[in-house]
């Protein structure tokens, strides 16, 4: 009986682990911001030209406050 509690919960903190791992390398981290995502889009709008510098500004500030 103690033995297959024990293998139970050996299971569990490599799954535990295992999940861990995976948000930790995609990205996906707890407190992580949403602002620097917005951040990244905004750059690259600005990069294509889809917005123009005074718009890039506007929207920069906003993000930041």
């Amino acid at each position: 009986m103690f033995g297959g509690l024990m293998m139970l919960a050996f299971w569990g903190v490599i799954i535990v682990l295992i999940v861990l791992a995976v948000r930790w390398f995609s990205g996906d981290r707890p407190g992580g911001s949403k602002s620097s995502d917005a951040m990244n889009v905004l750059r690259s709008r600005f990069a294509k030209g889809e917005i123009d510098e005074e718009e890039f500004l506007k929207r920069k500030a906003a993000l930041e406050d």
